[in-house]
């Protein structure tokens, strides 16, 4: 009996890894031999990155918050330390744009925090001078 290549799947599956591979540089996006292993690699830093992008945005969220808050005489902390005091439930995503885009906003929620600090038994609060 004759040997069977099974042809047309053969085909299919390295069509459908060069299409994978197309933007890739030199023989990566060319040749089946090197494009299966670059769209694999390509595949893990993918799967990869998804988690890390959310890390990298929270990480950016919480420096945005800290410059904001520091400008009003708090930290991070303490600002998130108030949020909770003062029962309000924004996320850092929000947070961070309110900071960034609607600074009038910003401050009075600042002044929401102070307060609910500032109504904590055992709390000191520094003083700014502005």
């Amino acid at each position: 009996m004759p040997r069977s290549t099974n042809s047309p799947a053969s085909r299919k599956r390295r069509k459908r890894v060069l299409k994978a591979a197309k933007g890739f540089r030199g023989f990566r996006s060319k040749l089946y031999r090197y494009a299966k292993d670059a769209v694999r690699k390509a595949m893990v830093y993918n799967y990869r990155d998804r988690k890390n992008r959310k890390r990298d945005f929270r990480k950016l969220w919480i420096q945005r918050l800290n410059a904001a808050t520091r400008a009003h005489g708090l930290s991070y902390s303490r600002f998130t330390e108030g949020l909770k005091a003062a029962g309000i439930e924004l996320d850092r995503k929000v947070l961070s744009d309110l900071a960034i885009k609607d600074e009038a906003a910003f401050a009075a929620l600042i002044n929401q925090v102070k307060q609910a600090l500032g109504n904590k038994t055992g709390v000191t609060l520094k003083k700014t001078a502005a």
